[in-house]
């Protein structure tokens, strides 16, 4: 029976036609029917997907006719088999090199020429050191020794000392027979060794009588020495060895594949029943082996990580040797590097900067290595980075790099803060844009109220770069974005800048101005970067009390060295760090320098920073200096301009001295242009702002005072017209506080 429903046509509000609409099933035709046109038959039973196709019924459409139908749609890709270039693209990534990349590429060959030169060098200069003074003495020494065990050597071998023994053990026996059987082969054997052994000795002697006679100087003095040295060779102790080794054997061995089971077995990762599956060979990777192992199915990376210290004591290493990789192909495969000896102990060396003539902060720059020895690069860009460890790690100096990278571009801005006052950062002084030390005042210079102005400072910079990065024209800045270009333009003046503050708790413990430092230095860790504007913070104090985390949770990029305990390295790293394995309470003492980086980049890794020590950063910051000079970047307190505390210390002095007598209320700008009027050294480039950045600017620098702004209404050409502004009592209240304050203190 076939079903009937009604509608009402789109012309037909009133419903008065009722047409009816049969539903009907859609006839079926197979894809394989020679005529497409013809009728098809009801088909029965259940119709496969791609078998059958449906016919829609157009005859009642006047377009459609001579209309075909088209091709069909391609099924997803997955569908098709891969064509012979995708299998053969496949087939040659998995194909593995024929010859090693220190064969094929030319800076790899230089590098191993020049490791062969030397290494080589360095072991003949070795051994002809000791020549003379240590390797001829013992040979003079044990040549007797060695002559005494020739010849009686010799005596043995000739009176047959190896058949005494049988010949005891005959007499013992009373075995007559076998003893006159051993004494006749006996006294052939001496005969016969009697014999060579004359006439050896005749010959030899022959022979030195000859050189003694005939040979010269040279030649006897050459077959007296290999005779001597020969002698000494064979008299040498057997645990005194005749040459030393030129270089230090460290404890190695060769890994295999039952050291690797054993070592997933101990660890729990495997049983005898479920092993692991080796996907590739074992093979030396660098100065350690490279394993890559296949775990049993629903095992997976997380529980290999967890088992990292097992896995190591299986292995009979130590757990600062063992490296694990993730493979992205599969959750089961994991790939180890095992390294020789503690790669983390090693120093990474002097930082490439002292070889650079300057740097250029868009570009990544040399930090420091890996593991493994490659170059770790950072890059500063539209980030913040956070540095925490205990003292005496490392962590100034790591952080001290990247501002010496920032130093030797001479269009980057400095800003830089040392909350412990120690001559690790004095100096910066030749470059900073503005810099202070400590937190006592001290010859009339108060470094905390410096920091707290200069935060103010940037954080108007910062709301203004977002302001006129939006108006630039799309020529200059296409994306509303800042640009190499634009950040090296002299005129607009957006250049990159960096905020380095060292041992930032001290500031932010700060009893009179450590919660507003804390409020612009959040601000600017979360807003800042992506106008060009980069923080970093170190502490050895991360805790919730001295770094508060609502500062901590703005730093995209975090950078620990050792700590006490796993809690404090996922303070530092970030909360679920420690169960991604990232632990920096694992590091050793001796592994100065070195860290976890993580959220620089997709990968989370170790990093063995470069050193530049005092002189190092003195030499780079000398050359840096010279840069800006030259390129007439040299700015702030560098260049010996006016200091930035001018500004806020006076700002609420000079806001009273513009307004005008009865004025109870005033426009923020009309006050913006009246300073520039005053000062125009200080307040200039605010008046030359927008209305709304300028009125933003004074907004900014009197919220600290606890100025606030409020809408004013003035009525212009018989209009009235808004705009926030500040009224006369509210500077008075903020001023008489301020003066209070300071009588208390």
């Amino acid at each position: 029976m076939t079903e009937t429903t009604t509608f009402t046509p789109a012309g037909d509000p009133e419903g008065t036609e009722q047409p009816t609409a049969a539903i009907v099933p859609f006839p079926l035709k197979k894809k394989t029917d020679p005529d497409p046109t013809g009728p098809a038959a009801p088909s029965e039973g259940v119709v496969k997907p791609g078998e059958w196709e449906a016919e829609l019924p157009d005859t009642d459409d006047p377009e459609a006719d001579g209309l075909t139908d088209g091709a069909p749609v391609d099924p997803p890709r997955e569908v098709y088999p891969p064509s012979a270039a995708e299998w053969m693209e496949a087939k040659d990534k998995a194909r593995m090199p024929v010859l090693p990349d220190w064969v094929k590429l030319p800076d790899q060959r230089t590098a191993v020429r020049k490791w062969a030169i030397r290494h080589y060098s360095a072991v003949v200069g070795y051994h002809a050191i000791r020549l003379p003074l240590v390797y001829t003495p013992k040979i003079c020494m044990y040549s007797p020794r060695g002559a005494w065990r020739w010849s009686t050597a010799i005596g043995r071998w000739v009176f047959d000392a190896e058949g005494k023994t049988l010949r005891l053990a005959s007499v013992a026996n009373e075995d007559a027979a076998e003893y006159l059987k051993l004494s006749r082969q006996r006294n052939d054997r001496v005969r016969l060794r009697g014999i060579v052994a004359t006439i050896g000795g005749s010959i030899g002697l022959a022979a030195a009588l000859t050189l003694y006679v005939m040979a010269p100087s040279w030649l006897l003095m050459l077959t007296v020495a290999a005779l001597t040295t020969t002698l000494g060779a064979v008299g040498a102790p057997a645990d005194r060895p005749l040459i030393d080794l030129a270089k230090v054997t460290f404890r190695k061995r060769k890994l295999s594949s039952d050291i690797v089971i054993r070592a997933h077995e101990v660890a729990g990762l495997t049983t005898k029943d479920q092993t692991i599956a080796f996907p590739r060979p074992i093979g030396r990777d660098g100065d350690g082996w490279r394993v890559v192992v296949d775990l049993p199915y629903g095992k997976s990376f997380k529980d290999a990580l967890s088992a990292h210290t097992k896995v190591a004591s299986g292995m009979d290493i130590a757990a600062t040797q063992l490296f694990l990789d993730k493979d992205e192909t599969s959750e089961r495969r994991v790939s180890y590097w095992i390294a020789d000896r503690d790669p983390l102990a090693v120093p990474s060396g002097k930082s490439p900067l002292l070889g650079a003539t300057r740097v250029d902060f868009w570009k990544p720059f040399p930090w420091g290595v890996d593991e493994r020895g490659n170059p770790v690069m950072a890059t500063m860009l539209w980030l913040s980075l956070l540095v925490g460890a205990v003292p005496r790690q490392g962590k100034t100096f790591s952080a001290r790099t990247i501002a010496l990278a920032a130093a030797l571009d001479p269009y980057v801005r400095l800003y830089v803060f040392d909350g412990k006052a120690s001559p690790d950062w004095r100096t910066f002084a030749k470059v900073a844009h503005r810099i202070g030390f400590g937190i006592v005042p001290k010859n009339g210079f108060d470094p905390v109220q410096h920091l707290l102005t200069s935060l103010r400072e940037l954080k108007a910079d910062v709301e203004d770069r977002y302001h006129r990065l939006s108006e630039l024209p799309l020529h200059v800045c296409p994306e509303g974005k800042l640009t190499p270009e634009i950040s090296r333009d002299k005129k607009l003046n957006m250049p990159l800048t960096l905020f380095v503050v060292d041992e930032v708790q001290e500031y932010l413990t700060h009893p009179e101005h450590g919660k507003e430092i804390l409020s612009l230095m959040v601000y600017l860790a979360r807003v800042a970067p992506a106008v060009g504007v980069s923080v970093m913070t170190a502490t050895q104090k991360p805790d919730d009390k001295a770094c508060p985390s609502e500062l901590r949770d703005q730093h995209q990029a975090r950078f620990a060295l050792r700590v006490g305990a796993y809690q404090v390295s996922d303070t530092i790293l970030g909360a679920g760090s420690y169960s991604e394995g990232l632990d920096a309470s694992k590091l050793l003492k001796s592994h100065k320098g070195v860290g976890l980086l993580k959220g620089m980049s997709d990968d989370s890794g170790i990093v063995r920073t470069y050193l530049a020590d005092g002189r190092d950063a003195d030499r780079i910051l000398t050359r840096a200096a010279a840069l800006r000079e030259a390129e007439g970047t040299l700015s702030g307190d560098a260049a010996g301009e006016a200091p930035a505390p001018e500004t806020s210390a006076t700002i609420l002095d000079d806001v009273a001295a513009v307004l005008g007598k009865g004025e109870a209320k005033v426009w923020s700008e009309t006050i913006v242009d009246r300073l520039a009027d005053l000062r125009p050294d200080v307040y200039g480039p605010w008046a030359e702002l927008e209305a709304k950045p300028k009125a933003e600017a004074l907004t900014a620098a009197l919220k600290p005072y606890g100025v606030a702004t409020e809408q004013i209404s003035r009525r212009i050409d018989g209009k009235v017209v808004n705009k926030r502004g500040i009224k006369r009592e509210d500077i008075a209240t903020a001023i008489t506080e301020r003066n209070n304050k300071r009588d208390a203190g």
